[in-house]
């Protein structure tokens, strides 16, 4: 069982997480980036309606998009959202351009890992720099981890 973390920031919330991410992806770099919102989307977010396992990010006409993230319409919303509209991520020029360098020129693709409210309340996103693995590369990272999991069980049990 997960122990709780003595000094845990009570805003710190985890809203959406891509799991398969670390598993198709080999992650070069993490950086965290804001993203642009309406007030019904972060509504939505706040009830822990969202999904961001099949979107990616591109640098469109100089700016950062999230492309085909999921979140849920607010029902009580007096103005409504569309559910998977492109989403502008908020990131400095040099980041920007370390994206399309690494996109464009390294063939890298920008994986979204996990979106979250941050301590003052605010939604960010932690994007990964990321480069595809193929599928012996899959089997490596999974004898790695049967490996370690059964490291443990012996350590455990003592056999």
């Amino acid at each position: 069982m997960a122990k709780k973390q003595k000094n845990a920031d009570p805003n710190y919330k985890v809203i959406a997480e891509n799991r398969r991410a670390r598993f198709d992806y080999a992650i070069e770099e993490e950086i965290e980036v804001g993203i642009v919102l309406h007030g019904s989307e972060v509504k939505s977010l706040r009830e822990k309606s969202a999904n961001i396992a099949e979107s990616y990010a591109a640098v469109e006409e100089g700016e950062l998009w999230l492309v085909n993230s999921y979140i849920a319409p607010y029902e009580r919303a007096m103005f409504k959202h569309l559910e998977r509209r492109k989403r502008k991520l908020l990131v400095s020029k040099k980041q920007l351009s370390d994206f399309w360098s690494a996109t464009q020129r390294k063939g890298m693709t920008l994986v979204p890992m996990v979106m979250y409210f941050n301590h003052k309340g605010l939604v960010k996103m932690k994007m990964g720099v990321a480069k595809g693995k193929k599928l012996h590369d899959k089997r490596a990272s999974d004898a790695k981890r049967d490996w370690g999991r059964q490291k443990q069980r012996l350590l455990r049990h003592g056999e």
